[in-house]
């Protein structure tokens, strides 16, 4: 993340685990982050962005009810195949 401005903004008027699922699915929309590719783990997520566990599992639900993710039990978080858009 460098010398970039924090993805995260407590000040913002939008709940801190969206502002990182956003940040997450615009990285994934961009294709810095292929499909198939096992996303980082709650606690290195945690790390990266700077927010608690807690915050970053539910960055990751989000990202899993937005269908950009699955997770397997066991193994990981993956990013999900894309449908076509019409």
């Amino acid at each position: 993340m460098g010398d970039q401005e924090p993805v995260v903004d407590p000040s913002r008027p939008v709940y801190v685990y969206v502002q990182v699922a956003d940040h997450l699915a615009a990285r994934i929309a961009s294709g810095e982050i292929p499909v198939g590719a096992r996303l980082a783990g709650e606690r290195e997520l945690a790390e990266e962005y700077q927010v608690a566990i807690g915050t970053a599992r539910r960055a990751i639900q989000e990202l899993r009810d937005r269908g950009l993710a699955v997770t397997l039990p066991s193994k990981g978080t993956y990013i999900a195949e894309q449908p076509a858009a019409d």
